[in-house]
C-alpha cells in the first residue's frame, strides 16, 4: 500500500515541471517544450521584421555585438542592464524581456536534475 505524503507538494516525475505546486511556481509555463528564449522573441519579431542586423542593433543598443548574438543563440540570458536597453531601443518594457528570461531560467532549473532533491525539500513549518 502507497503511503501518502504530508508535503503539500505534489510528487510526479521532476522532468513534469508541473509538479511544482504551491506557491514555489507562480506563473504559467509550458509543460511539453520550453518557454521562448528572449534571443529568440528578439530575432523573430524584432531584428527580422523590423529589417535590421544584429551588429545595428548591438550598435543602437551600445552593446558588443558579440553579446546581442549570445541572446539571439540563446547561449546568455538577458540582464537587467540589456533589458533596459531593449525596453529603449524596442519600446517594449525591461519586465517583459525580465519576464522572458525568468519563465526560461525557471522552466530549465525545474527540468534539471537538481529538481528531483529540491522536491525532497520539507518546508518550514510555522510554530504557533
Amino acid at each position: 500500500m502507497r503511503k501518502a505524503s504530508r508535503s503539500r507538494i505534489t510528487t510526479r516525475e521532476h522532468r513534469d515541471p508541473s509538479y511544482l505546486t504551491g506557491n514555489m511556481v507562480s506563473r504559467r509555463l509550458p509543460a511539453n517544450r520550453p518557454p521562448t528564449h528572449p534571443g529568440e522573441m528578439l530575432l523573430e519579431e524584432f531584428v527580422r521584421p523590423l529589417g535590421i542586423s544584429q551588429s545595428g542593433l548591438a550598435a543602437r543598443l551600445a552593446i558588443p555585438f558579440p553579446r546581442l548574438n549570445a541572446i539571439v543563440r540563446k547561449k546568455r540570458g538577458v540582464t537587467p542592464d540589456t533589458a533596459l536597453r531593449l525596453a529603449r531601443v524596442l519600446g517594449m518594457s525591461a519586465d517583459f524581456w525580465l519576464g522572458l528570461q525568468q519563465d526560461w531560467d525557471l522552466w530549465h532549473a525545474m527540468q534539471s536534475d537538481r529538481a528531483a532533491r529540491i522536491e525532497k525539500l520539507e518546508p518550514l513549518r510555522h510554530v504557533g
